[in-house]
């Protein structure tokens, strides 16, 4: 049966599924959701997900919501990605709990904020702390690829599928590359991988979209 990712191309959380999908080899189908024009807050798509947010994946009668949450029962039904090792497999987790808290969790809302929100909405001072915050995450990551390829074992994981699922959109919301070049090479690493896709391409929907005609 063909999986099916509701998703938008903006969503970087939408983009770590869909990575997974493609990479492995997976039957899916990407369903856009009209996230700016409010789909996800509305009343049909809370049925879906009473969360309101993407990545929502549909496998027959399952629904699965959360990405860390979708990646670790992917890896298990595909048997990629999920570690060698059950020591292997709780590092993997340590990193998918860290990107959520400290990485993803933070560029995604400084991305939205800088990219995607009116100036006037802009709440003063937030997205200068976000920054300041995901510096310090970037050290960490750009630290630990300082002396591997990959950031848990001897091949990409879903932690790596995690942690990269923002870093790869070119809206500025305070990361360049060149600054992390460990990061950087680790990012092409990535993007090396057979099936590998820009999240532009890899799902429907990008600011092009809506720019004025």
């Amino acid at each position: 049966m063909t999986l099916q990712l509701y998703c938008f191309g903006e969503s970087g959380n939408a983009y770590k599924v869909a990575l997974m999908l493609a990479l492995s080899g997976a039957d899916w189908q990407p369903r856009y959701v009209d996230f700016f024009n409010g789909e996800a807050r509305s009343a049909a798509f809370l049925v879906i997900n009473p969360m309101g947010e993407v990545p929502v994946l549909v496998d027959g009668d399952r629904v699965m919501t959360q990405s860390g949450a979708i990646l670790l029962e992917l890896a298990r039904r595909f048997g990629r990605f999920g570690g060698a090792t059950p020591q292997e497999a709780d590092e993997i987790l340590r990193w998918i709990l860290w990107d959520n808290h400290k990485l993803s969790g933070q560029a995604g809302t400084c991305r939205f904020l800088l990219n995607f929100l009116p100036p006037e909405k802009q709440p003063p001072g937030v997205a200068a702390f976000l920054q300041a915050r995901l510096k310090a995450a970037y050290t960490v990551l750009n630290a630990h690829l300082a002396t591997r390829d990959w950031i848990v074992g001897d091949g990409p994981s879903i932690a790596d599928l995690s942690c990269c699922g923002y870093l790869y959109y070119p809206e500025p919301f305070g990361f360049t590359r060149a600054d992390w070049p460990h990061i950087d090479r680790w990012l092409g690493r990535i993007a090396a991988l057979p099936g590998w896709k820009h999240p532009y391409d890899l799902m429907p929907g990008s600011p092009a979209d809506r720019a004025p005609k």
